[in-house]
C-alpha cells in the first residue's frame, strides 16, 4: 500500500486515462479525488468501481480552466477528506491533433487552457495545503510525442510542450517547500476507448521493445511511484511510460 491515507486529486478522473489513474492509486490506499468537468455519470462509475474494490474516493465538479471553480472544488475535497497530498494534473478537451496551418488559433487556446491554465489554477489552489502538510505531490500527465513530434500535431503539442517547460520550472520553483513536480508521459495506451483485440491495436504492441500494447493502468503505476515515498528525492522528472517506444529513439 504505496500511498495508504494520502489523498489524491486527478483531474480527467472520470474517463480514459484519468480513470485508470484514479483506480491504480486507490488500489495503493490513496484515498481520490476523482474530477471531472462534464462526465459527471462516468466519475460516479469510477467511484462506485473503487469502493466496490474496498477503496475510498468521491466525485468532485470543476472546470479546471476556471480558477474559481477549482479553488472551490481543492476546498471541497480537503474539507470531504480532511488533508490533500497531490495533484495530478490529467485533464484535456478539445481538437488535439491538428497542424498549425489547419487548425484555428481557438484550438491552440484550448490546448494551452489544459497544458498551462489547468497547471495554473490547481497549484495555486493546492500548494497552501501541500505546503502547511510539509510537502507534497504534483505530477503533470505529458506526453511520448514531445519527443516523437509527429507532423499534425502542433495544436497538441503546444499544451503539451508548455506542460513539460511549467513542470520543469516548477519543480525548482516548489521544491523548497517540499513539494516535488513530476511528469509521467505516456504513449499510446490501452482504456475504455480501445478494443485489444483489434489489429491497429495488437499491430502497435508488436512492434515495441516489450511485445505488447500496454493498459492505462501503466499511466496509474507511474503516478503512484512518484506520489510515493519511493520518489521522495525525486523532482523535476520525465517519465516515459511506452512500452520502449521512445527508448528505441534515444531519448
Amino acid at each position: 500500500m504505496l500511498l495508504d491515507g494520502k489523498v489524491a486529486i486527478v483531474t480527467g478522473g472520470g474517463r480514459g486515462l484519468g480513470a485508470c489513474i484514479c483506480r491504480v492509486l486507490a488500489s495503493h490506499g490513496a484515498r481520490v479525488a476523482v474530477v471531472y468537468g462534464h462526465s459527471a455519470d462516468a466519475a460516479a462509475r469510477v467511484v462506485a468501481e473503487i469502493e466496490a474494490a474496498g477503496g475510498e474516493a468521491a466525485a468532485f465538479a470543476a472546470d479546471v480552466r476556471n480558477q474559481a471553480a477549482v479553488e472551490a472544488m481543492v476546498e471541497a475535497v480537503v474539507a470531504h477528506f480532511g488533508r490533500l497530498d497531490a495533484v495530478v494534473n490529467n485533464a484535456i478537451a478539445g481538437n488535439q491533433n491538428g497542424s498549425l496551418l489547419g487548425a484555428d488559433w481557438q484550438d491552440f487556446e484550448d490546448m494551452l487552457d489544459f497544458g498551462v491554465r489547468q497547471i495554473y489554477n490547481t497549484v495555486r489552489a493546492a500548494h497552501p495545503h501541500l505546503k502547511a502538510a510539509g510537502g507534497g505531490r504534483i505530477v503533470n500527465i505529458v506526453t511520448e510525442l514531445w519527443n516523437l513530434a509527429p507532423p499534425g500535431w502542433a495544436t497538441y503539442l503546444a499544451g503539451k510542450g508548455a506542460m513539460v517547460g511549467i513542470s520543469r520550472s516548477l519543480a525548482g520553483e516548489l521544491g523548497p517547500d517540499g513539494i516535488t513536480v513530476n511528469m509521467v508521459a505516456p504513449g499510446w495506451m490501452q482504456d475504455e476507448k480501445v478494443d485489444p483485440e483489434s489489429e491497429g491495436s495488437k499491430a502497435y504492441g508488436a512492434a515495441l521493445p516489450l511485445r505488447h500494447h500496454g493498459s492505462g493502468d501503466e499511466i496509474g503505476k507511474g503516478v503512484a511511484f512518484f506520489l510515493s515515498d519511493l520518489a521522495s528525492y525525486v523532482t523535476g522528472a520525465y517519465l516515459p511510460v511506452t512500452g520502449g517506444r521512445i527508448t528505441q529513439l534515444g531519448a
